[in-house]
């Protein structure tokens, strides 16, 4: 029996646990299936490719005090969402 193939919106879910390689096989197998037919996953994965290698050279510190407040605010709001 094939797999199911992965929607857009469940490549969108999974692709924190593909970058970190914590993917069973299988699922990683339906997640590059859906990548090469897929140009918008593609963007959206390269993009987090980037936000990632971006925020990765932010240091606490390099962030404005009023900057950091309103992301931590963001983030509780959105947390209790």
């Amino acid at each position: 029996m094939e797999p199911e193939e992965l929607s857009c919106r469940e490549l969108v879910e999974l692709v924190t646990d593909y970058l970190e390689g914590a993917l069973p096989p299988e699922d990683r197998s339906r997640f590059e299936a859906h990548l090469d037919g897929c140009d918008g996953c593609q963007g959206y994965l390269e993009q987090m490719r980037q936000t990632i290698r971006a925020t990765g050279m932010l240091s606490e510190e390099a962030i404005a005090p009023e900057a950091r407040a309103a992301l931590l605010a963001l983030f509780r709001a959105w947390k209790r969402a």
